[in-house]
This record gives structure tokens, C-alpha cells and sequence, in this order.
């Protein structure tokens, strides 16, 4: 893969290009977790086209939407976030663009009430921010997880499951190399 493929953020693209072996991420937030199953995620994500990243993590987060509160649940701008993304993957925008769309997509987060909706929220948000900066996508995962802690009293079976349909994603993305 040619680095202008795997990495649209020159920045992303050096880091890339300079580095010696690949090394995983701590999760930024506490999260109860499936380690081994985020390590095999991280190491799939790697190998994967910014493109695919970006339609990877939209999915992964859209799972969640339906636990916003009710006052947000049909806000415009979650087909605002989407379709800015998917105008993104296509080329057709900038990310100056996606990030702007990206900040107004993150209000939805500082407007939940509830800690369910919040960590969908920003599970979307961070969805959004793939369009710019690959390393958006863990963290998007990492709050899927977080979604999915607070619906089940942090289960180790729960999160495990949502890893599993994590990873079946990429499976499912890299097998037809689209949505």
C-alpha cells in the first residue's frame, strides 16, 4: 500500500515512514477490556487504508447511536457527521471541512445528560475524526467499549462480543475492500 493511501495526514505518513516496528496504544480511556482482542484489532487496523479505516469506524460507532438520549437520538447532525465522512472517503472535501463538521458532531457529547449517550457520542465523534487522523479509529472502538461497560456493569463477556463484531467488520471490509 503507498503511504498516500494509508495515511492522508502528512504527519500520520512520516510517523509512518520513520517507524521501526509497530508498537500498540494504551486505550486513552478506562475501559474494561478484551486486551488480546484490541492488540489483534490494532494490528489489523495497521494494515488497512485510511479509506477503509474511515468506513471501518463509522460502522463500528453508527452500532451505538440508538443509545443517545431522546433529544438527540434524531439530530441532524449525525447525517451531518456521516455524510461529511463519506464526502471525505471520496475525496470530495478537505479535511479542514471534516474536521469543522467534526467539532459540531462533538457537541452531541457535551449535550448528552446521560453517561450511555455521552460515550456513544464521542464514539461517533471519534468515527468522524478518522477522516483526518487515522488514530481516531482506536479511540472510537475504545469508547464502543466504554458504550457497551456501561450497558452491562462492565461484563468481560460483553466486551469480548463487541471486539468479535470489531473484528468482523475489518474482516467484512478487507474481504470486499468496501462498505
Amino acid at each position: 500500500m503507498n503511504i498516500d493511501d494509508y495515511a492522508w495526514n502528512k504527519h500520520e505518513q512520516k510517523t509512518k515512514k520513520e517507524e521501526k516496528e509497530f508498537t500498540y496504544s494504551l486505550p486513552k480511556i478506562k475501559i474494561f477490556d478484551n486486551n488480546e482482542l484490541r492488540n489483534k484489532i490494532e494490528e489489523e487496523l495497521e494494515k488497512m487504508p485510511q479509506k477503509l479505516l474511515a468506513q471501518w469506524a463509522l460502522k463500528v460507532a453508527t452500532q451505538y447511536l440508538n443509545n443517545l438520549d431522546n433529544h438527540l437520538i434524531n439530530d441532524s447532525r449525525i447525517n451531518l457527521g456521516i455524510e461529511t465522512l463519506n464526502k471525505r472517503i471520496n475525496g470530495s472535501i478537505r479535511a479542514y471541512d471534516l474536521r469543522k463538521v467534526g467539532f459540531t458532531v462533538n457537541e452531541l457529547a457535551k449535550e448528552s445528560t446521560s453517561d450511555v449517550s455521552k460515550y456513544s457520542a464521542r464514539s461517533f465523534a471519534q468515527a468522524i475524526a478518522t477522516g483526518h487522523m487515522r488514530g481516531h479509529a482506536m479511540v472510537c472502538s475504545d469508547y464502543a467499549i466504554r458504550v457497551v461497560n456501561n450497558l452491562t456493569n462492565n461484563s468481560l463477556d460483553a466486551s469480548t462480543k463487541e471486539r468479535k463484531r470489531q473484528l468482523k467488520i475489518i474482516d467484512n471490509l478487507t474481504k470486499t475492500g468496501t462498505s
